[in-house]
């Protein structure tokens, strides 16, 4: 009997009755795998045989390893650029160098990966919040698309970043250097894509534009004019790290931290969206090992990063798969396809690798969400632009990085600023509410209620106090006491206590009481901390603002 702790996570309590569905689901996999891996090598500047090591490792490392029922890892389109972006200032156009580097990031990616797992760093997907992800995502989309246009026109330019091989592109557009021929399989096989996904057929249309455009090209001898994959080469995933040095590392540890955080939330999106799906939850850390092992298995094994796929993930789920099995399955058969069949390739031409990319860009682009966001939100609408803005004019990295910075500025923002209001008794409704919503609403004679929603530190201790004195000199004269509705306040910085410390002070020297009502128990053990427990001793906390009204108006004769 094989031990439990040798079977696959996602494979434990496995049902016979499940086998035919992976199988099927296997195979249905295959007949996409096989196509995106090469069109999403090609959009990073590689070899496309090596979008098929990136397919084949990482599935089979997942498989054996991986949390979620059904995920399918692979090349990605949103990664293809990135890995460029990487790549190109250091590759000089080698394509050797080229595949080595990706396997060194895709090393790199797997290294901080399980890393961050043995951390417990899942949290820091938290940086990529809604707007940087629809900004960088819609980003991404258009330089993709952008990245493929001279491949689809038939037209050769030096690599670069999207932009330059577009502008490289436009002046032999102009003289008229456009390869008919290719631009119209490529057009076709956009169509062919597009199509059946629009009718919601079974067969993907990836695997008929391929078909078709093969067929196409041998048929009517197209080879000599429109550039052609060729035979790929015979053989299994195998090292291709040669000709590294230490200054590579040193050069790629950025991109590879950058992607890494990508990589996971990209993956962590669509794993906890299938694990709900089903009403169970996966473990962040163990997803991020799990990804980080087939990432570092990818690059040593001639591939490049890879990540969750949005594509094919939904492909093997609607055909039926049932566990990971249907990943290995598709591995599987893609290996015997590059043992068996490495010259079905010969006549597939280039266009239609860049149709495959375009198409995929346009799938992840949204611009729905971003409709939405604007009618939401000014603030993060602006972290979205400053996002694709980031990502389409400087590149996919600092982009990202100038969004997550304005997002975390947002943030502060809103910390250093927050909403304050003075709280009222509504007749007629339960507890304290806020004046601006309820102007109805009536002071408690003698008291101030106020309420201040941000944790307490440097930026906006003196905020607090100023608050306070101003709502202070425009209550009535003969105010007591005031009450600090303190749920929100979730923390409190030594610079913060000391600003506390001066305002208790000073509405001691006008005769008026400091209470705090609902401050959470950590916030109270860090006054205590501080040595202010002697100011404020027990009788200034309360457990509600209701209690702190009753125990003033009791000591009042008021009750």
């Amino acid at each position: 009997m094989i031990p439990a702790w040798a079977v696959p996570p996602a494979l434990r309590g496995y049902k016979t009755e499940w086998l035919r569905h992976d199988l099927t689901a296997g195979a249905a996999l295959f007949a996409i795998l096989v196509p995106a891996g090469m069109a999403y090598a090609q959009a990073a500047g590689l070899p496309p045989v090596t979008g098929l090591y990136a397919t084949v490792v990482p599935l089979i490392v997942y498989a054996a390893l991986g949390p979620s029922r059904v995920l399918v890892l692979g090349p990605d389109s949103a990664l293809a650029p990135m890995i460029a972006a990487a790549l190109v200032p250091l590759a000089a156009q080698d394509e050797q160098k080229s595949v080595a580097l990706a396997g060194l990031l895709a090393i790199l990616i797997g290294g901080i990966l399980l890393l961050g797992s043995v951390l417990k760093l899942g949290i820091v997907t938290g940086l990529l919040s809604k707007p940087i992800r629809l900004g960088y995502l819609n980003g991404i989309a258009l330089l993709v698309a952008v990245s493929q246009l001279p491949t689809l026109l038939g037209i050769s330019v030096d690599d670069g970043t999207p932009w330059e091989k577009l502008f490289a592109a436009v002046p032999k557009v102009l003289a008229g250097e456009t390869n008919v021929a290719a631009l119209l399989l490529g057009l076709l096989s956009l169509l062919l894509i597009w199509v059946p996904r629009w009718l919601k057929w079974k067969l993907p249309g990836v695997l008929i534009a391929v078909v078709v455009s093969c067929v196409a090209v041998a048929l009517l001898g197209l080879q000599e004019s429109v550039k052609v994959t060729g035979a790929l080469p015979q053989g299994l995933p195998a090292p291709a790290l040669g000709g590294l040095a230490w200054s590579d590392v040193a050069a790629l540890l950025p991109a590879a931290a950058a992607i890494a955080l990508i990589v996971f939330v990209d993956t962590g999106t669509l794993s906890q969206s299938l694990a709900a799906a089903e009403g169970s939850r996966v473990s962040g850390n163990h997803e991020m090992a799990a990804l980080g092992a087939a990432n570092a298995a990818s690059g040593l094994l001639g591939g490049f990063p890879v990540s969750a796929s949005t594509s094919r993930t939904p492909v093997a789920v609607e055909s039926g798969a049932k566990s990971q099995l249907t990943g290995a399955v598709g591995a599987v058969l893609v290996l015997g396809f590059m043992l068996l069949l490495p010259g079905a390739t010969e006549f597939l031409p280039s266009t239609t690798l860049a149709a495959i990319v375009i198409a995929a860009a346009a799938a992840i682009a949204d611009p729905a969400g971003v409709r939405r966001l604007i009618g939401m939100s000014r603030s993060e609408s602006l972290v979205m632009l400053a996002a694709f803005l980031g990502v389409t004019i400087l590149g996919v990295l600092p982009g990202i990085a100038i969004a997550i910075g304005l997002a975390v500025l947002d943030f502060i923002r809103r910390a250093w600023d927050p909403y304050r209001t003075e709280l009222v008794d509504v007749p007629g409704v339960p507890g304290y509410h806020d004046v601006n919503r309820h102007p109805e609403g009536e002071r408690i004679p003698g008291m101030l209620i106020l309420r201040f929603d941000a944790p307490l530190f440097f930026g906006n201790g003196a905020l607090l106090g100023s608050f306070v004195r101003v709502e202070l000199d425009q209550a009535a004269e003969e105010t007591k006491r005031v009450v600090l509705a303190a749920e929100p306040v979730t923390g409190i910085d030594t610079t913060a206590l000391d600003e506390l410390v001066e305002l208790d002070e000073w509405l001691d020297l006008h005769g008026v009481d400091l209470i705090f009502a609902e401050l959470k128990g950590p916030v109270k053990d860090r006054l205590l901390q501080y040595g202010v427990g002697a100011r404020f001793s027990s009788e200034h906390f309360f457990p509600t603002v209701g209690a702190a009204v009753r125990a003033f108006q009791r000591e009042d004769g008021r009750d």
